[in-house]
């Protein structure tokens, strides 16, 4: 009896502690083995990923990288289109020839009155530069600056927020230094966004206002 289970152990029982060893240690490995490969793949997916940010434009914008985007004399579309830069003051341009003025001033003014000082009224002496190079001197009464104001509001009403207000009106007031030199800068200022807008400048009633 003690014979055989002499043998037994000899010849390798697959029940001894030795033999159970065995399938502990390879499942060890397995164990290792798949460890390992789970290194290996997070180390090859976050080299990826690294790779794919140093690659992405859209991370940091290259201004903010130090690196500036250089400007181009010439303009283009997004298509390489050009963009034609147009001249406006060019008379050969249509909008060139209706602003045929460049500069408008009211220079002075001189109070005319009768020999008694009755039916007193003021002259304003107008200056008149042309893009040709000429000049033309005007000299109106406030009155026809009114009239030339109600004209071009019958004419244009759907601009009358253009035509600026003339300078107010007083009765008192009226031959006084301070009042008249506040009188003559609105009037340069009417005067001015009439003559240099293209819509008024070229109407019959500005030409009639200037040759009467």
């Amino acid at each position: 009896m003690e014979s055989a289970e002499s043998e037994t152990l000899v010849n390798g029982d697959t029940s001894s502690p030795r033999n159970k060893d065995q399938p502990l240690a390879a499942a060890a490995a397995a164990t290792s083995t798949t460890h390992e490969d789970d290194l290996n793949a997070l180390d090859h997916t976050a080299a990826s990923s690294v790779t794919l940010n140093n690659a992405s434009p859209h991370v940091i914008p290259p201004y903010f990288n130090g690196i500036r985007l250089e400007r181009t004399d010439s303009a283009t579309t997004a298509t390489g289109r050009g963009i034609d830069l147009v001249d406006q003051s060019d008379e050969d341009h249509e909008i060139g020839r209706a602003c045929w003025a460049s500069d408008v001033s009211v220079d002075d003014y001189v109070v005319v009155s009768g020999p008694t000082g009755i039916g007193a009224y003021v002259v304003w002496s107008c200056t008149i530069e042309t893009f040709k190079g000429g000049s033309i001197t005007l000299r109106k009464r406030y009155s026809e600056f009114d009239t030339l104001r109600h004209n071009l509001v019958r004419a244009f009403p759907l601009s009358e927020a253009s035509i600026p207000e003339l300078p107010r009106k007083s009765l008192v007031s009226r031959f006084r230094t301070k009042f008249l030199e506040q009188r003559k800068t609105g009037l340069a200022h009417f005067l001015t966004c009439i003559l240099l807008n293209p819509q008024f400048s070229r109407s019959p009633i500005v030409t009639e206002f200037i040759n009467s």
